[in-house]
């Protein structure tokens, strides 16, 4: 996984899979694939509502150490499948950015059968993003595409040839 700051706003996200876009897009947009990949190691998806067209929400909440919760949410913006998601994200339960609503777009991108995911998230500001990057999200989102990978192998394996 590779993190850079391409502008003052944007945080960019990029981690290459093993995998076809259709699994790697499916990963991320069908809930029963979610939990079991989505959040640091120590966490759980608990719930996971997605509704995906545009204008449709999606809703999580993940639990994690000592009963502590985490509560995400947003609204498709885009859905081009298996390519591009872009959405908005609200974290419910972090006072500083609950307010602050951020855009990610993921794009898919198939090259022999691996697929490169870019997940490019925009901020309304500078303090938010850099707020976000100092909070540990490079670990739990590093952890949680460490699971994705764990994941994709899995059911590439198992897949039929």
């Amino acid at each position: 996984m590779i993190i850079t700051t391409p502008t003052d706003r944007e945080i960019l996200v990029t981690k290459e899979f093993a995998a076809p876009r259709r699994l790697v897009f499916e990963a991320h947009t069908r809930p029963e694939l979610l939990k079991r990949w989505f959040g640091p190691h120590a966490w759980r998806l608990e719930v996971c509502e997605i509704d995906l067209r545009p204008g449709g929400c999606w809703y999580y909440l993940m639990r994690g150490p000592g009963g502590t919760t985490m509560t995400l949410r947003g609204t498709y913006l885009e859905i081009v499948e298996p390519e591009r998601i872009v959405a908005t994200e609200s974290n419910v339960d972090c006072e500083a950015r609950a307010a602050h609503e951020s855009v990610g777009t993921l794009v898919f991108t198939e090259h022999a059968g691996r697929t490169t995911l870019t997940n490019t998230i925009r901020w309304p500001s500078k303090e938010i993003r850099d707020s976000v990057l100092s909070s540990g999200m490079r670990r739990g989102l590093g952890e949680g595409l460490d699971r994705l990978t764990e994941l994709l192998a899995a059911t590439t394996r198992a897949a039929p040839r």
